[in-house]
């Protein structure tokens, strides 16, 4: 099973078995992690991955879990 947490003020934190793929379907290589976190403030040297630029300049976000609307068929 993969987790993925929307953290408050951060990363997108994944942890399991996953793959990750760039735009044109290449494999990163994770070098064995079964976690990473991933940038959301769109600052980090280390794209996609997060490096903690987020608390330098105060990125603030705050999501809650909520339902999305049923699919439209």
């Amino acid at each position: 099973m993969t987790k993925i947490t929307v953290k408050t003020n951060g990363s997108i934190r994944i942890e399991g078995e996953f793959e990750l793929l760039d735009g044109e379907g290449n494999k990163f290589d994770l070098a064995g992690r079964t976690t990473i976190s991933l940038c959301r403030c769109g600052q980090s040297k280390n794209s996609p991955f997060c490096d903690g630029t987020h608390k330098l300049i105060e990125f603030h976000s705050e999501i809650k879990a909520h339902t999305l609307e049923p699919l439209k068929v």
